[in-house]
């Protein structure tokens, strides 16, 4: 199995940016996940802070993993639709501009479905991002949520073929009742992201809590095993949303992950 790339979602370290690409670095990690609107808006993200963060990555020796551009509403709805995808064009730029392949977005919550007009708002909205992404070589993996994951392949399934990914969420497929493993068997080859988290499900309550990566019920060598049966060559991206010591936290899980290929 090969040396898998592993990355810090910045935010998860709960520090100002440059020290959380420190702490990374510190941490073993080989890049970082940043956040293009809450963390690094694009609106400050000129020619010159670009060249000042590549050097800043460059001098931590470290990537990018990914981008996330979290809209507040989905691409199905048509309230504002143009600003967001404009939005996420300019992401998908940024993120281009960082030496990222992949740009992550949670596209619609829920999926609307197929007889509803939204559907074709959503698609239509889909392939304008998948032509843009390929165009600039930066293209949008879709979060995967509470979104059932037959309805997530059967989008896919309506869109030109390698346009749409997928960036695979473990937890949020855990506090929807649903497995990751079964995940990767129905959407593995259009994986183009994975978030190392983890959390375990809470009894009647329909949710999960967040827990340290291994220590839940996410099976987190089977996911990089089968994962690697398709070919997989991308990232894993530490995120840890709830921990009182992130940064001991998110260590023990880069060393955890480090031991799943040794």
């Amino acid at each position: 199995m090969p040396t898998v790339k592993i990355g810090i979602q910045a935010l998860s370290l709960r520090q100002p940016l440059r020290q959380a690409i420190a702490t990374a670095a510190q941490l073993g990690a080989d890049g970082v996940e940043l956040d293009l609107r809450s963390e690094l808006p694009l609106a400050e993200l000129t020619q010159t802070a670009l060249r000042q963060l590549r050097k800043l990555l460059d001098d931590h020796r470290l990537r990018v993993s990914a981008v996330s551009y979290p809209t507040r509403r989905g691409y199905d709805d048509p309230s504002d639709l143009d600003r967001r995808i404009d939005g996420t064009m300019r992401a998908m730029k940024a993120a281009s501009a960082l030496g990222a392949k992949v740009v992550v977005n949670c596209v619609a919550n829920p999926l609307p479905d197929p007889s509803d007009p939204r559907r074709e708002v959503l698609v239509q909205a889909l392939t304008a991002l998948a032509m843009e992404g390929n165009r600039v070589g930066a293209r949008l993996a879709a979060q995967t949520t509470a979104v059932p994951t037959d309805a997530m392949a059967e989008l896919l399934g309506e869109l030109p073929e390698s346009t749409l990914g997928v960036s695979l969420h473990p937890a949020h497929l855990l506090a929807s009742g649903q497995s990751p493993m079964d995940a990767i068997s129905r959407l593995g080859p259009q994986v183009l992201h994975a978030h190392a988290c983890d959390a375990v499900p809470q009894l009647g309550s329909g949710s999960a809590a967040e827990v340290e990566l291994g220590r839940g019920t996410a099976d987190m060598p089977g996911i990089v095993a089968a994962l690697e049966s398709y070919d997989y060559r991308g990232w894993f991206t530490i995120e840890r949303t709830t921990a009182a010591d992130p940064v001991t936290d998110i260590g023990n899980a880069v060393a955890y992950l480090r031991s799943l290929v040794e």
